[in-house]
């Protein structure tokens, strides 16, 4: 198909399903279309296949066919393309160089953030002998001035004017539940722009959050000391649309089903009970723990004195216990449970893991913020498993991020407060590896008071002999085996 006859056919499905949309986003000034794929591959499955093989064109298309609609001069609409087939879906790890120019979806943690800043896309050139003016398009990373003009003319033109648009890039990393055994998370750049790096979805994109990217993957050069360009290239994708994942509560979208389910249940007596025995339900008994981690999960209420002290609304829960008691079991629960969760275990969490290191930026040449575990959980709850075997150091760093809610940080030229809104769910071992019954149990949690005083309930789960109760876990297990 040529290029007329795409945008001829993309000017058709327009007007079969696009027609009313279209018009909203221009009345309320969004310039952007989101199409979904799926009703393009209704419509037309050629014409979807080659939006997947040759997707730089076909998005031009299909951005030349908005404006048979009488649109005002000045408004030019990005389409956006939302609900790509899963054959397009792809690791970030699995990315090779036959992807280079196809249209993906991946899927990721947003880990670095650079600052938005604008971008040339094209440029207008005038030539000082005869007037003539010269558009360039500005594709390429460097610079590019016309070589010559029309007149004969070689070098020095004057530029007249440069139209620039907002771009950022994020750094994008593999969701750590999609990995096997000892993988390493790989990452890769993406470029943002226009739209989406407007405030609202400037949100979306916060280190921590999860989102589906559907883009182009390109290459980058790779530029050499010596000011030369290497053989090897780098990855990159240019984003067309991004979609978060795994939000906050605030921003969870109920369907009307969802919404009788919600309502009936609100109305069942035994709402409480039921909530508590749905937590971990393959674990015998803890109804206590269990009312506690619900209560948890719901969390408080934030709020603020006349004199402008906050005081938070997160509990914090404290499980310490006899080992095989089921504590890590109970925190990998809630780390599913959860809306926004994370999951990190003491021996292999450092204290820059748990708020944030500060790391080198070569896009925006200087320093950058990563964000570690506890702001990565910010509106969600965080899991750490091993307390104990933490060093003291790192267990150190989890002060401020559990009582003022907040990460400082102050390295290199880097001073930032990071906001950790953050539940925490920690379980420990006493100090010597099970508790005395003869000793009191404040003499056998090894842990420092300041750090004891944080957390609101702590829970001993201890597993003393009683024929009773040992003989009701074994029937528990054993019903579950079967």
């Amino acid at each position: 198909m040529d290029a007329s006859g795409q945008i001829k056919r993309f000017e058709e499905f327009f007007e079969a399903h696009y027609k009313a949309r279209i018009l909203q986003n221009v009345q309320s000034d969004k310039k952007y279309l989101i199409v979904d794929f799926l009703e393009l591959l209704k419509f037309d499955p050629e014409l979807a296949e080659e939006l997947l093989e040759q997707p730089d064109e076909l998005i031009k298309a299909a951005e030349l066919a908005t404006e048979s609609f009488d649109l005002p001069e000045d408004v030019k609409l990005r389409v956006r393309f939302r609900n790509i087939s899963d054959t397009q879906k792809i690791r970030i790890r699995d990315i090779r160089s036959k992807h280079l120019n196809k249209l993906v979806v991946i899927e990721g943690l947003v880990r670095q953030k650079s600052d938005v800043r604008p971008q040339v896309i094209t440029t207008k050139f005038e030539c000082p002998s005869c007037g003539n003016l010269i558009n360039v398009l500005q594709l390429d990373t460097k610079f590019k001035e016309p070589t010559r003009c029309g007149c004969g003319r070689k070098g020095k033109f004057r530029l007249l004017s440069k139209e620039l648009v907002d771009a950022q890039r994020i750094v994008l990393e593999e969701s750590p539940e999609n990995l096997e055994g000892g993988e390493q998370p790989k990452r890769v750049s993406v470029f943002l722009k226009e739209d989406l790096v407007s405030p609202i979805t400037e949100k979306r994109t916060n280190p921590g959050s999860k989102i589906g990217v559907v883009g182009v993957i390109k290459e980058v050069p790779i530029l050499l000391r010596t000011g030369g360009i290497s053989t090897r290239y780098d990855l990159a994708v240019e984003s067309n649309f991004v979609e978060p994942l795994e939000e906050d509560y605030t921003q969870i979208t109920i369907n009307k089903e969802e919404e009788k389910e919600i309502k009936a249940l609100a109305k069942d007596p035994r709402i409480y009970e039921r909530l508590i025995s749905s937590i971990a339900p393959s674990i015998f008994g803890y109804e206590m723990v269990k009312e506690a981690l619900i209560l948890q999960l719901f969390g408080g209420v934030q709020k603020e004195r006349s004199d402008g002290v906050v005081i938070r609304g997160d509990m914090h829960v404290l499980l310490i216990g006899d080992p095989g008691a089921g504590k890590s079991q109970l925190l990998r629960r809630i780390k599913v449970v959860a809306p926004k969760g994370m999951y990190v275990s003491g021996k292999g969490a450092t204290g820059v893991g748990l708020t944030a290191a500060v790391v080198r930026d070569d896009f925006m040449r200087g320093y950058a913020l990563e964000a570690g575990a506890l702001v990565l959980a910010n509106r969600g709850i965080c899991c750490i498993d091993e307390l104990d075997k933490m060093s003291t150091e790192d267990r150190s760093a989890m002060h401020e991020a559990l009582e003022q809610q907040t990460v400082t940080i102050s390295k290199a030229n880097v001073q930032a407060c990071l906001r950790a809104e953050t539940s925490v769910l920690a379980a420990a071992n006493p100090k010597f590896g099970r508790f005395d019954p003869y000793q009191s149990i404040a003499q056998q949690i090894d842990l420092p008071p300041t750090l004891i005083n944080r957390f609101d309930i702590i829970f001993t789960l201890r597993d003393v002999p009683d024929r009773k109760k040992d003989e009701l876990i074994a029937m528990h297990v054993l019903s579950e085996h079967r």
